[in-house]
């Protein structure tokens, strides 16, 4: 994407990330019977790459606002052209369904269409993106998770992915935590991902149930993740679909928006493809 030539100078660094990988224990769930209590979480495909999301409603997709941007031309996708598939497996998937729309921040589209508005933190602070399905997926198909509050450094965390070299079946690497939480309400996590981990999301466990607390926006080679907090954002962007739902229908998708070339090294490089 054009608007990250800048940060996109550290992907050449990933080779060293995904060595780092090599030495993180994850969790891959080989069978489909791994896959009991995470159904909800799933591939979401675009024609020129995929990302990981999770359902926090029965039609809603929580990911990353980046996934919904073509990485080389950097104009959004048509909703039509996505899908997603919740417990995809091997070519498979518990259940799967279309895109209709997709909303993400104002701030975010607005960094987005002007050249150099906006700085690598405050485009990770609003990288979120909420797509609502053609229809639900019902409760024998999976459950959806709740969004959870920020909470402090030292929270044991773990991210739920179909990351590089793992694209045809979940993963999950159990034991990371919150790092720091820097300005534009950006959390630090010192989690491995690389491309396919975009949007994936960050689990804390609350009272034995499990909770998003973020999605994955970018990562560098030091092993560190970077995500922005959630409540605010997808409260905001809730709101707006059931805005639109109560709109006529006039077109469906994403209203197109013209991208810069901006955002400053600092924060880590974005992923999206394998």
């Amino acid at each position: 994407m054009k608007y990250l030539a800048a940060v996109g100078i550290a992907l050449a660094s990933l080779s060293a990330a995904a060595h780092a990988q090599s030495r993180t224990v994850f969790d891959v769930m080989e069978s489909r019977g791994d896959l009991l209590g995470w159904e909800a979480v799933g591939r979401l495909d675009m024609p020129h790459g995929f990302c990981t999301g999770a359902l926090v409603g029965r039609d809603l997709v929580l990911t990353a606002a980046h996934c919904v941007f073509d990485p080389d031309t950097g104009q959004p996708y048509a909703a039509s052209g996505m899908t997603f598939r919740a417990g995809y497996h091997h070519g498979g998937a518990i259940t799967e369904r279309p895109v209709a729309r997709w909303a993400v921040p104002d701030r975010y589209a607005a960094g987005m269409a002007e050249a150099g508005s906006m700085t690598s933190g405050e485009a990770v602070a609003t990288d979120v993106a909420l797509l609502r399905l053609a229809q639900p997926v019902s409760s024998a198909e999976a459950d959806p998770f709740r969004v959870h509050e920020t909470p402090s450094p030292g929270t044991r965390v773990s991210v739920v992915s179909y990351g590089r070299g793992r694209e045809e079946v979940l993963s999950r690497e159990p034991d990371c935590e919150v790092t720091q939480r820097y300005r534009h309400d950006v959390l630090g996590f010192d989690c491995d991902v690389t491309f396919g981990s975009s949007g994936a999301p960050v689990f804390v466990r609350e009272n034995d149930r499990l909770r998003i607390l973020s999605v994955i926006s970018s990562g560098n080679a030091r092993g560190e993740a970077y995500g922005p907090s959630l409540p605010a954002l997808v409260s905001e962007l809730r709101q707006r679909l059931n805005r639109e739902d109560a709109r006529p229908k006039v077109t469906t998708g994403a209203r197109r928006i013209t991208v810069g070339g901006s955002t400053r090294e600092g924060i880590g490089a974005r992923f999206v493809r394998p």
